[in-house]
């Protein structure tokens, strides 16, 4: 027999680390090549890690809960073939360094993650002043995210004085307080697709310094025109001709136009994509998903509105893949779809901005010095304040509401 090492994949495009959220199998199971293993959640997608061998889980190296990078060791298998006498020989060994491990273990203090890196790097922590709940002491990812979030740097640790009543006192006072359950209160865990959302939005308040803006937009010629098309669409089709669709070929004209707003920051410069990729978010239950229409500028309305259908209900039958999750470099968010009239998006970390399309309502504006009822949408956007400006987004902001307000049949064909 031979002792392998399964260690975490690659689960997709600049995915560095992934959680392990749920262990599908224990130690001692057989299990068959390509069964799924483990549940781990990136930022990027939840998926399942399928096993590179036929054999027996022989010992499970990482926790639940636990972040690791990518290449990192998730467990050990035995399997049969070819005798592996170094990976048993290390396999002993890490069975013997674990059961004289002490909770004061710091071995793995300085193996640092590149996604622990780049943060620390990016927010000026000190990693030697960070205590790292990992295995062995190591910093995951969380931990850094939690400094970030609480606003407390580790500093260096002064020297000590000596004790007065005072200081004892004031030593006996929490930073922070736990908040209490009550009776009666409901605790749900955070976890999965919900854990991953608050680490994101956490990053990016934390990190990108967020500005707004808002224009109103006459639709009344979109919504007749999307109106007189859509049931012949449906029935030819098979699909429904939504809004949204309209709107997402509008942002992609607008991206082509001003591709400043197609961008990302990095540090000591602004990468500015050259394809269009258009993340959108969509829903399975309570579930929020942000896949990515790929090319937009490329497609036809038809082409736009196929692929909204067919990602929705990926997610509805849990098929979205991370191939369905990568690339995205400007986001649209149809927040009008729960009636919203108006909102300020976080932008979706690393795009430089994110535009909220709201609910189209009827409502009266003057026209010529008279009154007429005219279908009007708030269009929102968010956009990085070191990025962008608002001169640029204004005029990109102009450049949408003329498209939108001027849909014909020569302008905007549906197929």
């Amino acid at each position: 027999m031979a002792v392998e090492k399964i260690t975490m994949p690659q689960l997709g495009e600049s995915v560095t680390e992934g959680t392990i959220s749920n262990w599908l199998i224990n130690e001692g199971d057989f299990v068959n090549k390509y069964d799924p293993i483990a549940e781990v959640l990136t930022d990027k997608v939840n998926a399942e890690v399928p096993c590179s061998f036929s054999g027996t889980i022989k010992e499970i190296v990482a926790n639940e809960g636990e972040t690791i990078a990518v290449g990192d060791l998730m467990c050990y298998i035995e399997v049969e073939g070819s005798q592996s006498t170094l990976l048993e020989n290390e396999l002993e060994k890490q069975v013997a360094n674990n059961a004289e491990e002490v909770p004061n273990d710091k071995s793995m203090k300085t193996r640092y993650s590149p996604a622990v890196l780049k943060l620390a790097q990016e927010n000026d922590i000190n990693l030697k002043q960070v205590e790292g709940s990992g295995r062995g002491g190591r910093i995951t990812r969380k931990d850094i995210e939690k400094i970030i979030a609480n606003g407390h740097k580790p500093k260096e640790k002064p020297m000590e004085q000596p004790k007065t009543l005072t200081n004892q006192i004031t030593s006996n006072v929490p930073i922070e307080q736990p908040i209490a359950t009550n009776t009666g209160d409901k605790e749900i865990p955070v976890t999965g697709i919900r854990k991953s959302i608050a680490q994101n939005m956490v990053r990016s308040k934390t990190e990108i310094p967020h500005a707004w803006m808002m224009i109103e937009v006459d639709v009344t010629n979109l919504v007749k025109y999307r109106n007189a098309h859509k049931d012949e669409f449906k029935e030819n089709e098979g699909y429904n001709l939504s809004y949204f669709a309209f709107f997402l070929n509008a942002a992609a004209k607008a991206l082509k136009q001003f591709p400043e707003l197609n961008s990302s920051w990095a540090g000591d410069k602004i990468i500015q994509r050259k394809e269009i990729n258009l993340s959108i978010a969509v829903a399975r239950g309570k579930e929020l998903f942000v896949p990515v229409i790929k090319n937009v500028d490329e497609k036809s309305i038809k082409g736009i509105s196929k692929d909204i259908h067919n990602l929705a209900m990926k997610a509805r039958n849990g098929a979205l893949t991370s191939k369905d999750m990568e690339g995205g470099t400007f986001t649209v968010n149809n927040t009008g779809s729960f009636g919203s009239v108006q909102s300020m998006g976080v932008i979706n970390y690393p795009q430089a901005a994110i535009l909220q399309v709201e609910s189209i309502v009827k409502r009266p504006v003057i026209i010529d010095d008279m009154f007429a009822a005219r279908d009007m949408v708030n269009l929102c956007l968010s956009l990085d304040h070191r990025v962008l400006d608002g001169v640029i987004c204004g005029q990109f902001m102009s450049h949408i509401k003329e498209i939108l307000e001027n849909i014909s049949i020569d302008t905007t064909p549906i197929y």
